[in-house]
């Protein structure tokens, strides 16, 4: 029989809904039902294509007699962690502050007043390495909370007066200057792996929001040693195992600091955030790698995430199904052993694919199998022809194979970053089917997560509007995919919108007197502490998220608010950026921006003519672009018109303009970093 999950629009909450366990949604009903019956709650915190949660949930959860145990002793609570971020944000603050250490999925005992007591990740069926089993954690919260009622209530207290009294070091109330960003790219350089790429061991994450930093800075300042590292990245992530080098798209992360072998997650936000960073990479190189990877990865989103009402799904699971097992395993739909090579292209092309893609009869994962790769040299004398025929013919029968599953849900931020890159590759590269998907999917942001007061709704699925507010990160990436569709569309009513979200933000998350951002809004739901992560992660904060599009929006109409507001949150980036440069990484590329002016580019002239074109190819850091005729609605456009009856750019800098040009390659200079 079915709990009370069976009505959510969360994958991940209706993936729990047959389980035995009596779950509740995160809401003022369970927390009353908990005081009523007098029995703490416990909060299981995961999201759908979280490889351990599932394995949680299939050894404790769906386990009858687990299950009686929780149903009678707690009032147990699921939680979409990318449906509340908010949430997850606070309690996950307490379990690293208590244990060291934080992941998913999250296992949190609390009082019936939200106060956490007891904490932890996963844990196993069975004691397991020195970890308790489920049942054992379990029986003993029950006999605390039985046996010692006033010791708990006295450390959940505790442990919420600890939260609330953690500030935040703001910094300063100054941008961060020349001498921070150097220190911040001294720090990156320590880190940087040389041999491949990237910085740290292993795990590896892919670095885009960094990246995107390094490219601004070499566009500002020259710096060699900055672009060397963002190219080398990008070479190195590209030809290894973290890329799909059959279906385009990147994967979560690299198990290993070689990026051979992923965790083979595909998300949304990664994949649009490494989209649009390769596309900048090539307009600051021409590299035909960086191109092929851009619109590789564009094509992928498209084609695998796009939902049937326009938005894009947030992921694609790591497991799928073995054919030959019948089991769920990690990795299954991509990899290949040299046999499954031969059976589909025959013994001469497949000894071809094995050195173009690195598969080896020992394998580089697991019982023989390999991740396809790129290694250098790889391809020996085989011409392009053969090798995309090859690459064809693999692909069609990967199709085959049972697929992972998709995580269906909409998610606003995510969305946002995804319409920003579609956009910008599309206008890049000609490719105006691209631009229309962004077009779709902003279209879908206003019609569906918009409300009349412009107030975000945080997650759509199929084409059902979820009940959870917008935090700030949904705000800021929403309105900067809308800034981007302004650019290249040059249609006023993007950044229309973009200002109604922007304006929300200063009214809603900004504190007035620090200038120092929340992550929810004012009059959200209260939790035990209010959410405030400057530090940029898998994605921006919105922290830094919303820095950026508040300058972008500054620099496109002139609002001195928003100008001063973007310049007021960077001041965290001051304090952030010497001692954590990777992870303020979208910090430090706005910071970029800020310092550069941002530019400021007025086209009058055909949308996606010579001169709107070069003007969104110029790398000068965060330039924002206005495009249309003398007289559109466009700020920027004001006041100005055709040079001598041809179309003309006009190029701003800290409300100081150069001389109109009509000339390509004069704008091309004017905008080279």
């Amino acid at each position: 029989m079915p709990n009370r999950l069976a009505h959510e629009t969360s994958p991940y909450l209706l993936q729990h809904a047959d389980n035995p366990v009596d779950w509740w949604p995160w809401s003022a009903e369970a927390f009353a039902q908990a005081r009523e019956r007098g029995v703490p709650v416990l909060l299981s915190v995961g999201y759908s294509s979280c490889h351990w949660c599932h394995v949680m949930a299939h050894e404790s959860f769906e386990d009858a007699e687990t299950a009686a145990f929780l149903n009678a002793h707690f009032v147990n609570v699921k939680v979409d962690r990318e449906e509340r971020p908010d949430i997850d944000a606070v309690y996950m603050e307490a379990v690293q502050a208590a244990t060291g250490q934080g992941g998913w999925p999250m296992t949190v005992f609390l009082t019936p007043d939200a106060e956490p007591f007891y904490f932890g990740t996963y844990f196993p069926p069975e004691p397991r390495h020195g970890m308790p089993s489920f049942q054992q954690v379990a029986d003993g919260v029950r006999r605390a909370w039985t046996d010692r009622r006033e010791e708990v209530a006295e450390v959940a207290g505790k442990i919420v007066r600890d939260l609330a009294e953690r500030q935040l070091a703001f910094g300063a109330d100054e941008l961060p200057g020349e001498d921070e960003l150097a220190q911040a790219l001294l720090g990156l350089t320590r880190d940087y792996d040389a041999s491949r790429g990237g910085f740290g061991g292993a795990p590896k994450f892919p670095p885009s929001m960094v990246v995107e930093f390094l490219l601004r800075h070499y566009a500002r300042t020259g710096s060699e040693g900055a672009l060397q590292m963002a190219s080398d990245t990008c070479e190195q992530m590209a030809r290894g195992g973290i890329y799909d080098q059959l279906g385009g798209g990147f994967a979560r992360y690299s198990v290993d600091r070689e990026w051979t072998v992923p965790h083979f997650e595909k998300m949304l936000y990664d994949n649009a955030l490494l989209c649009r960073v390769y596309a900048h990479l090539w307009r600051a190189t021409g590299s035909d790698l960086a191109r092929r990877v851009a619109l590789e990865t564009a094509d992928f989103m498209v084609r695998e995430l796009r939902t049937n009402e326009g938005g894009f799904s947030s992921a694609l699971d790591a497991d799928s199904e073995d054919a030959a097992s019948g089991k769920h395993v990690e990795g299954a739909y991509y990899v290949w052993t040299p046999e499954q090579l031969r059976e589909v292209l025959g013994d001469a092309d497949a000894a071809i694919a094995a050195a173009y893609f690195g598969v080896t009869e020992e394998g580089t994962f697991e019982e023989g199998a390999s991740v396809l790769q790129l290694p250098e040299g790889g391809a020996g004398d085989a011409d392009a022809g053969k090798l995309a025929s090859i690459r064809e013919r693999l692909l069609a029968a990967r199709s085959q194979r049972p697929a992972p599953g998709r995580d269906d849900k909409v998610v606003a931020a995510w969305n946002g970053l995804a319409v920003a890159a579609l956009a910008e590759v599309g206008a890049y590269f000609e490719r105006p089917d691209l631009v229309a998907a962004a077009v779709g999917a902003g279209d879908l942001l206003v019609r569906l997560h918009m409300d009349d007061r412009a107030r975000l709704s945080r997650t759509s699925k199929d084409g059902q509007v979820g009940a959870n507010a917008g935090v700030l990160e949904d705000y800021a990436d929403v309105a900067e995919g809308f800034l981007a569709l302004a650019s290249v569309t040059g249609e006023g009513v993007w950044l229309e919108f973009a200002g109604f979200l922007l304006d929300h933000v200063l009214a809603q998350f900004v504190d007035a007197e620090s200038g120092s951002l929340y992550d929810t809004a004012a009059d959200a739901e209260q939790l035990i502490r209010r959410p405030q992560d400057p530090t940029d992660n898998a994605v921006p904060s919105g922290w830094t998220a919303a820095a950026g599009a508040l300058l972008s929006y500054a620099a496109q109409t002139g609002a001195e608010p928003h100008r001063l507001a973007a310049e007021r949150a960077l001041g965290v980036v001051k304090g952030l950026a010497p001692r954590a440069p990777r992870f303020i990484g979208h910090g430090l590329a706005v910071a970029e921006a800020a310092l550069d002016g941002p530019r400021e580019v007025a086209v009058i002239g055909p949308v996606g003519g010579e001169l709107h074109r070069t003007a969104l190819l110029g790398t000068a850091p965060g330039a924002v672009v206005a495009v249309g005729a003398a007289g559109d609605e466009l700020p920027l456009l004001a006041g100005r018109g055709l040079v001598e009856g041809l179309p003309a750019a006009y190029v701003c800098r800290r409300f100081v303009c150069d001389a109109p040009t009509t000339d390509v390659g004069e704008l091309a200079a004017k905008l080279s970093g």
